[in-house]
């Protein structure tokens, strides 16, 4: 048997795919020879990394999206499916935060995360749904957290956003099942890339963060993506409304 070998024609959307474990993810799905829209507000950065995904496969192409903008949204979906005639997985990887203590969170702060996070979460997979129920398959597969179930300092809006997610898959989980239409989640602990390599600089930072984790070292972008990809293949098919830690066992304790 060659795993992940159905993977190859489907079409998927991966937002925040320019960088980091978003395109990690997009160059899997294209070494595959899976059709990758990737999505995020950079054009120049989304553009290079399209680039670097069609030396793999070259029906991959970029649309510049604002997950806060529900508008903005569905016409990115919508892009999709003109572009490959169905939308068959959909990576909803995009997403922020802001660290700072609970008090000093403004309501711009409490907006934006949770409106990138869930909000833009929520209004992608309507209408990739759409897409996945006339045709009565597909994956819907949400980048959540472990911070979805545990808590942690300067993250009190970045943890209600991400366990708003968790409920969110098991939510359209049970309302899509009917349709043949899987949906789960894959919550990764602190995962190093250039995005956060500035933050796991801080020595007592980096030192609490291993300290919880069983493993004794930080997650890599492949190792988010390795679930991805099992999800969205056929080893998956009798799963959804679940979500995969990939946390080295810090929820675990």
């Amino acid at each position: 048997m060659t795993y992940f070998a159905e993977l190859k024609g489907q079409n998927v959307i991966v937002t925040g795919g320019s960088k980091g474990i978003g395109f990690d993810i997009a160059r899997a799905f294209a070494e595959l020879g899976a059709n990758v829209m990737i999505t995020g507000r950079n054009e120049s950065a989304l553009k290079e990394a399209v680039e670097q995904l069609q030396q793999f496969n070259e029906n991959c192409f970029f649309h510049a999206a604002d997950m806060c903008d529900v508008a903005s949204v569905r016409h990115m979906v919508h892009s999709a499916g003109e572009r490959f005639g169905t939308v068959d997985v959909l990576v909803n990887n995009a997403g922020v935060n802001i660290t700072k203590p609970f008090t000093e969170v403004t309501e711009e702060d409490w907006d934006t995360v949770l409106d990138t996070n869930l909000k833009g979460t929520f209004f992608a997979s309507q209408a990739a749904a759409r897409y996945m129920m006339e045709q009565r398959k597909g994956r819907i597969i949400n980048i959540v957290s472990q911070m979805a179930f545990v808590g942690y300092v300067k993250r009190a809006a970045y943890c209600s956003s991400k366990g708003g997610a968790v409920q969110l898959t098991k939510a359209l989980a049970i309302e899509l099942a009917p349709y043949g239409v899987l949906v789960n989640a894959v919550a990764p602990t602190f995962v190093e890339t250039e995005l956060t390599r500035p933050m796991l600089e801080d020595k007592t930072f980096r030192e609490d963060v291993l300290r919880r984790i069983p493993l004794g070292t930080l997650s890599q972008p492949s190792d988010v993506t390795g679930a991805v990809l099992f999800l969205a293949s056929n080893l998956a098919r009798f799963i959804t409304g679940d979500t995969i830690k990939v946390d080295g066992g810090w929820t675990a304790i």
